[in-house]
């Protein structure tokens, strides 16, 4: 059979296309005419009539084997030219998600008739565009010419300035599933009464923000709609109280929005309702005895509500309930077997409020076998039954009270992959404990004795802020037969001591080391710069001393450095690597100057050499740290990946501030942050550090500056707190200053400043302790008028000492604390773990949200 060429003109079209787009990973670098088009990467064609058909080009990023960076360098860029594409007379399918196309065109004069309309998009079934996160698209009248369309997917897609998407939609008559999923989607029209979708099955519109009631058009499709999405929207309201919507919905996800009220009784005429998840919400009343008749219930989630009264018995007879979650409500009286008679399929169970009392028969042998368990306020011992449960996976327990025993069966008698005790208050000896699970997650407890031993399995050992001692040797020192898998340690705030031990090369797999805030002492060892794929080392307040080894440039995937508060010293370690983003060498006893290579650090995000012995001028290179320049800098998000059997766990980076003498944590994305108060620099601010538009907060207090600030600190519009006290400056505070519109700390006191302060609420709302000690100061806030002719321009600088008289004035957003890890756990693939709305943005320190990678983790479902 002769074989079928490909199509001259779908050729030419598919050539210009690749001509108007960067390819920087060559993706279509086999679309040359030396090979037939067919056979091009991403092409089909059909059989028959030689013609495109499908277009398969997603940009599947490939993070390394440890950092995750949202990078998509690889993809596809630039303009994407929709219209060429559609084009394609044949073309009946299009993939081109997950690239990074800047804009879009969608309508010229390749693929247009004589009325501008797309000539052959009639042809279209598939088209994904999603997540190419830069696309603006201001309207989408063009695509209700897409008259075959059945699936579209515009995730991610900012839709921001289109306010009648709506209309578009409901002018595909084909329409089967539509996802626009975090588009920014505004309100649709509150008086549509009707939407007519005809074929919709499938509606996504989670993560919108719309912060409206419920759409009247979405209780009036004109079709048997089974998938609806809808979670975290800001919707708020009441569920009506009739039945408002088909009683085909198989799945229904009002999860994290604001909705109230009691959760009405029409959802127990829903026959064929297999998944409804309603967390995170503030629903009150009761939990209607009505979903006890909805059979077809695999999945209930009424979590994080305000919901009262019992646990309802009828709940016990969904047989085919494989996920219940009912925690974090305030729900009473007893639960015993009673709840579960019938439950033998399920799974995993969510199970937590203070008020409820469990009342199980020591000798109940439950129904079913669970792969994850949630239990909350439990004590003073567990439930007997827990410990039949031979398919566990994932334990998890918190606020709660109980002891163990260090040859407790508590530690083996199932084969957890988690275990999570996380904010109890357990009690026990962990000296002769030995853990196996793949995830350790004890913080936050009264665990005491020395560290407990761990088996080559363990991957996160957590055992942050308990009461543990001793030293750090026999976790590290003892022998294993395998090869470790241990990738993240954190001992921190404990009471431990000694010497950081020379056992490091065999837990070469480490990509976070953190045993801050105990009472370690000597030196770094070498073995140290042996842990290769290190991503985090935080060593902050011990008492710790000497130079930085040299031995750490070995680890080449070093991104944050947390020295703070011991007594190191030498030079700057500026050879630490230029993969750095967050290098913390605060209080100390560095000395020297400091470097310039510190400026080939082109992804630092944070910069802290506070309270050391530095001398010298700033260097005036600081603007080739491009990731303070860049307006689109990489590692915003900066996430580490730790593996486990059918998935992954992202860990996503944040930082600690100290605010008016607190620590407070920020999540996600990293602070950008320059620090080199309490040394002896001298010199003047070089002029370079002003062209850093995306510092968030400049600290240079407390040195020997000279000179005058110009009016290019204007330059720096991401501004939030500034601290140029008690140096030498001089001149008159430049008027762009008051344009720093997010400026919330100022602090200019002890320098020689002269004239009047700027006019500007930004300038003026702040107190007078921003401005003392510059006796030649005049204006509002400070007391002491301006003579009559404002500028002073023969007054001269005093020149006096001025720190004799320095009132100890501190900064309330002083900036010092090291890097800490936030964990939120965004995405985890496999059976093991468990479908969770994310819900727990009011945890704002770290510890609460480590709770969400263990415990909480993720009700979000794709």
């Amino acid at each position: 059979m002769n074989k079928v060429h490909c199509n001259e003109k779908d050729m030419s079209t598919l050539l210009n296309f690749k001509g108007g787009v960067i390819d920087p990973s060559g993706m279509l670098s086999s679309w040359s005419t030396q090979h037939d088009c067919c056979e091009w990467f991403g092409v089909h064609c059909g059989n028959i009539t030689g013609r495109v058909t499908e277009l398969y080009l997603p940009c599947h990023t490939i993070p390394s084997p440890y950092i995750q960076r949202g990078d998509k360098s690889n993809c596809l860029t630039g303009e994407l030219h929709l219209s060429l594409l559609l084009g394609l007379e044949f073309l009946n399918y299009l993939n081109l998600s997950d690239n990074d196309f800047k804009t879009i065109q969608y309508n010229t004069n390749s693929a247009a008739g004589n009325h501008g309309y797309l000539k052959y998009s009639s042809n279209l079934h598939y088209l994904d565009l999603s997540y190419n996160d830069d696309i603006v698209i201001n309207n989408l009248h063009w695509i209700s010419n897409l008259s075959s369309l059945e699936h579209l997917k515009l995730n991610g897609i900012n839709l921001h300035k289109e306010t009648d998407w709506l209309s578009s939609m409901v002018k595909l008559p084909s329409l089967v599933e539509l996802h626009m999923k975090s588009c920014q989607l505004q309100t649709s029209n509150p008086f549509l009464q009707y939407a007519n979708f005809t074929s919709l099955q499938v509606l996504n519109l989670a993560e919108n923000g719309f912060g409206s009631k419920l759409p009247s058009w979405l209780f009036n499709l004109s079709c048997d709609i089974s998938h609806i999405n809808l979670k975290s929207n800001n919707i708020f309201g009441q569920l009506p109280q009739t039945l408002p919507i088909s009683q085909s919905i198989k799945y229904l996800d009002l999860s994290s929005n604001n909705l109230d009220g009691p959760i009405p009784n029409w959802f127990g005429q829903l026959e064929h309702l297999q998944e409804l998840y309603l967390s995170a919400n503030s629903f009150t009343g009761p939990i209607p005895l009505s979903l006890g008749n909805v059979s077809s219930l695999i999945t209930l989630d009424l979590g994080i509500n305000h919901l009262n009264g019992s646990l309802p018995i009828n709940l016990g007879k969904l047989v085919n309930l494989k996920y219940l979650g009912v925690d974090e409500n305030s729900l009473t009286g007893l639960v015993s077997q009673r709840n579960f008679f019938s439950l033998s399929n399920l799974r995993k169970l969510y199970l937590s409020s203070p008020a409820l009392i469990f009342d199980f028969d020591p000798e109940w042998i439950p129904p079913f076998q669970l792969d994850l368990i949630l239990l909350g306020y439990v004590g003073p011992e567990l439930p007997l039954w827990l410990f039949t449960q031979s398919n566990l996976r994932s334990l998890n327990i918190e606020y709660s009270k109980f002891s163990f025993k260090p040859h407790d069966k508590f530690w083996n008698f199932a084969p957890l992959e988690v275990l999570s005790l996380y904010n109890n208050t357990i009690e026990g000896d962990m000296s002769n404990v030995l853990l196996t699970s793949k995830i350790a997650w004890l913080s936050t407890n009264n665990l005491r004795g020395g560290l407990p031993r761990i088996s080559a399995n363990v991957i996160i050992l957590h055992l942050s802020t308990n009461n543990l001692h001793g030293s750090i040797s026999p976790l590290l020192c003892h022998k294993i037969k395998e090869k470790s898998n241990l990738e993240y340690l954190d001992v921190s705030q404990n009471q431990l001591s000694g010497g950081l031990t020379d056992c490091w090369m065999q837990w070469k797999s480490l990509l976070h080391v953190d045993l801050g805030y105990n009472n370690f002492t000597g030196r770094i060892p070498q073995s140290m710069g042996l842990l290769s794929n290190l991503i985090s080392l935080s060593l902050d307040k011990n008492n710790l001393f000497g130079e930085v080894p040299l031995s750490l440039k070995n680890c080449q995937n070093l991104r944050i450095l947390n020295l703070n508060g011991n007594k190191f010293s030498g030079g700057i370690p500026y050879w630490i690597g230029k993969s750095m983003i967050a290098l913390q060498l605060r209080s100390n006893e560095f000395s020297g100057n400091i470097p310039p290579q510190i400026c080939q650090l082109n992804s630092l995000k944070v910069l802290d050499f506070a309270n050391n012995r530095l001398f010298g001028q700033i260097p005036n290179c600081l603007h080739n740290i491009t990731s303070m320049v860049t307006e689109y800098a990489s590692f915003d998000h900066f996430t580490i990946i730790v593996h486990i059997t059918g998935g992954t766990i992202p860990f996503t980076m944040g930082l600690f501030l100290l605010i008016k003498g607190s620590e407070y944590y920020y999540p996600g994305n990293l602070v950008y942050l320059v620090d080199l108060s309490k040394n002896s620099l001298s010199g003047t601010i070089p002029l370079e550090i002003y062209e850093l538009t995306r510092l968030q907060s400049l600290n240079l207090s407390h040195n020997q500056l000279m000179g005058m600030i110009p009016q290019e600190i204007g330059n720096l519009k991401q501004l939030e707190s500034i601290d140029l006290s008690s140096n030498r400056l001089s001149g008159e505070i430049p008027q762009s200053m008051s344009g720093l519109s997010y400026l919330g700390d100022l602090n200019l006191s002890f320098n020689n400043f002269m004239g009047k302060i700027p006019s500007g609420t930004q300038l003026e709302g702040f107190t007078n302790l921003s401005y003392i000690g510059n006796p030649n100061l005049c204006g509002p806030p400070l007391t002491n008028n301006c003579p009559q002719v404002e500028k002073s321009n023969h007054s001269k600088p005093t020149g006096e000492d001025d720190e004799e008289s320095e009132v100890h004035w501190w900064s309330w957003f002083y900036m010092g604390m090291g890097i800490g890890f936030a964990t939120g756990f965004w995405a985890v693939l496999g059976a093991i773990f468990f479908n969770r709305t994310c819900r727990h943005a009011y945890f704002g320190f770290l510890n609460k949200l480590y709770v969400i990678l263990i415990i909480k983790v993720n009700r979000a479902k794709n």
